[in-house]
């Protein structure tokens, strides 16, 4: 009698250890090239670009890692790590991003590390997290493929700083529309044979007249902002210097949001005489209701780094720390939680990992 008592009593305790104390949720590790996975990263890409005010477009180049979460009442989360590498568009540019240039390797290429949150419901994809930072390529790895290549310069530097003036000048002298204020330096290079300074640099129209223009400090930016973006090299001469500049302007946009990539409206920017070009704009991608979304955040120039070669995707914007649906279930890092992993295939020969995915460009 006491060995049944105690069996009992024995199965009673684990009973009670078997019953979970509260919900887990449970996510799915799918393969890193699904299609659908391969949606969310998308999205995550066009909110890095429109949300970037300064320097280029971002593209996807891989998608490193994705846990698929469950989302109450419906929908469902992706969380994705992936890399990008910058094109050779800039973010003022309206290309559409399937349209721009992913910049080599030989130009110093720069490489972003993102980490995001994408919710998906009703079909629809809206970033709920994002943090990112990006970081050129090391000056080892460039030489590699190319010794002779330059390297990118501090946007500061004064050499860099005296060609884009000598450049801007030289454009506004041969305009014939409207005289152009600086907007950025965006990418420099010093050039050691022959000695040269190139340079790529944001401009905006303003209210005078190019050949007018006397006092450009009483010039004003237009109500509706016309952008353009300039390619320009100063090459060092015995007893002086040549400059070449050829500038891009773009018809004006209004603030509206931008066609998608695969979008049938979307169409190829047209330059015309008249320097103008569109100013970002945010991307469409729908609101949740029952989410809070990540905060936009422009950091003024002063509290960006001295001495850097390009504008880190770290300074675009900040993330939120967790994810809150209407019904109160959270979704926050570093929850333990239970795992279900369809992407791995077991049998004879070796294991297929889901993750990353593949490289659709090169690494960095």
């Amino acid at each position: 009698m006491r060995s049944l008592a105690l069996l009992l009593c024995l199965a009673q305790l684990w009973g009670c250890h078997s019953v979970p104390l509260g919900p887990t949720l449970a996510y799915n590790e799918p393969n890193c090239d699904d299609p659908e996975t391969e949606q969310a990263a998308l999205a995550a890409v066009d909110y890095i670009n429109s949300h970037v005010l300064r320097g280029y477009k971002h593209i996807l180049n891989q998608i490193d890692k994705v846990r698929l979460w469950p989302q109450r009442p419906m929908g469902e989360v992706f969380e994705l790590e992936i890399d990008t590498l910058e094109t050779t568009c800039h973010v003022l540019d309206p290309t559409p991003l399937v349209n721009c240039t992913v910049r080599p390797l030989v130009e110093h290429a720069v490489e972003g590390d993102c980490d995001f949150r994408v919710l998906k419901q009703d079909g629809q994809f809206s970033v709920l997290f994002a943090k990112c930072d990006s970081s050129p390529d090391s000056a080892e790895d460039v030489h590699k493929v190319c010794p002779d290549c330059p390297l990118l310069a501090p946007l500061n530097d004064t050499k860099v700083v005296h060609a884009v003036d000598v450049a801007l000048t030289a454009f506004n002298a041969q305009s014939n529309g409207s005289y152009f204020q600086l907007v950025e330096v965006s990418r420099a290079q010093l050039v050691p044979l022959p000695p040269s300074t190139y340079v790529e640099f944001a401009v905006a129209a303003t209210d005078c007249a190019a050949q007018e223009t006397t006092d450009p400090a009483k010039c004003n930016l237009l109500a509706e902002k016309q952008y353009g973006f300039c390619k320009a090299t100063l090459t060092e001469k015995f007893g002086g210097e040549d400059v070449a500049v050829t500038c891009t302007v773009f018809q004006p946009q209004s603030l509206l949001p931008q066609p998608q990539p695969d979008s049938p409206d979307a169409v190829n920017p047209t330059p015309v005489e008249d320097p103008a070009m569109p100013a970002p704009s945010l991307a469409d991608l729908p609101a949740a209701d029952l989410v809070v979304g990540p905060m936009v955040v422009a950091v003024p120039e002063v509290l960006l780094p001295g001495h850097r070669t390009h504008y880190d995707l770290r300074h675009a914007f900040m993330g939120v720390a967790s994810v809150e649906s209407a019904s109160g279930e959270a979704f926050h890092v570093g929850k333990a939680p239970k795992v279900v992993q369809p992407g791995i295939v077991v049998g004879p020969g070796p294991v297929v990992r889901p993750c990353p995915g593949r490289v659709r460009y090169y690494k960095v």
